[in-house]
């Protein structure tokens, strides 16, 4: 008898045990999502990775734990293991549509562009009611040049927030490589409105110009863009180059120096810069040039071309008939290309 009653003892005492300890975990876990979440907000990642290990630990079958996790692993870069967690609890809740945007942008970064698709695709599936989702997507899609579907998502993404400058920015530039210069202007118009110190701008509004052959509203631009980063090679060929289209050889060398001493592997710049010095009559510079420009590209037949008219202008007519000849069958061996131009114009 005795024994029977300290049996149904333990018995009580044990169901007492396991009924206390989630009335006394649940709260504890209230506490650390909160404080993960506010960690979260604050962007202090690593106090976030932090506490929601901890809560993890406590409830690893808790989906909001979960959700705190992936985040905080995704945005300290620690993306194998955002990946391997995100396979997982995605396995566990397929349905939700945070686990499988996370999960996508782990794999992006990772430049795991068909999987990170599929997993952005089934988010977008779920919950294609915020913009990030459709503009994650169309990050994907621009680096597989893929412009038109990129374009499409990130129209979906301005319709549901048109107040974001920067997906204005990725249409124009979907735009501008789709042959959409005009719809492409509009679109950076729009984004320097909303924010005129959005990342480039100004630069891909010039390019934008420059492509319609508007050249004096393209140096404008360009040179908004050059205020804001002095020294910056890629805006002063860009300059450079407009100028020599407009005739401004004078200042188009100037400007074409400066890129070349700041980034001596720019072909497209030594290339420009030939051409500007050959206009103004620098023959032999631009003879040198020209050759530094080939050094860089040599599957490049622009510069061959040019190379072959200084060298006929200094009276090397044996040379520049071979230039002339290099010229001729890189530019036979070239693919035909549509959409934009992937090289100077001669």
């Amino acid at each position: 008898m005795q024994a029977r009653r300290s049996s149904a003892l333990m018995r009580v005492s044990i169901v007492v045990l396991v009924l206390s300890i989630p009335a006394f975990s649940q709260a504890q876990l209230s506490t650390l999502i909160r404080e993960g979440q506010a960690a979260i907000d604050a962007s202090d990642y690593p106090r976030a990775l932090q506490i929601f290990d901890q809560a993890r630990q406590l409830a690893p079958d808790n989906l909001r734990v979960q959700q705190g996790l992936l985040l905080s692993l995704l945005q300290l870069g620690h993306l194998d293991e955002a990946e391997q967690i995100g396979k997982a609890v995605t396995l566990r809740w397929p349905e939700d549509a945070e686990l499988h945007h996370w999960l996508g942008l782990a794999q992006f970064k990772k430049r795991e562009n068909p999987e990170a698709l599929t997993s952005l695709r089934r988010s977008e599936a779920l919950d294609g009611s915020h913009s990030d989702i459709h503009f994650d997507i169309a990050l994907v899609l621009l680096s597989d040049s893929n412009y038109g579907d990129a374009a499409r998502e990130l129209e979906e993404s301005i319709h549901l927030d048109p107040k974001q400058a920067l997906p204005h920015v990725l249409l124009g530039r979907a735009y501008q490589n789709g042959n959409r210069s005009v719809d492409a202007v509009e679109q950076f118009q729009t984004a320097l409105r909303l924010d005129s110190d959005v990342p480039l701008g100004h630069y891909h509004l010039g390019f934008a110009y420059a492509s319609l052959g508007r050249s004096a509203d393209a140096i404008a631009e360009y040179k908004k863009e050059l205020a804001r980063s002095p020294g910056n090679p890629a805006v002063l060929y860009q300059i450079g180059h407009c100028e020599v289209e407009s005739g401004d050889w004078k200042s188009a060398i100037d400007n074409l120096t400066k890129a070349t001493k700041i980034d001596l592997h720019n072909a497209d710049a030594f290339y420009d810069l030939g051409k500007a010095l050959f206009l103004q009559g620098d023959i032999a510079n631009a003879e040198k040039v020209f050759r530094r420009s080939i050094e860089l590209k040599p599957s490049n037949p622009s510069p061959h071309y040019q190379l072959s008219r200084a060298l006929e202008k200094q009276g090397k007519k044996d040379e520049a008939k071979a230039e002339l000849e290099t010229f001729a069958a890189l530019k036979k061996a070239q693919p035909v290309t549509s959409g934009m131009a992937a090289g100077p114009i001669q």
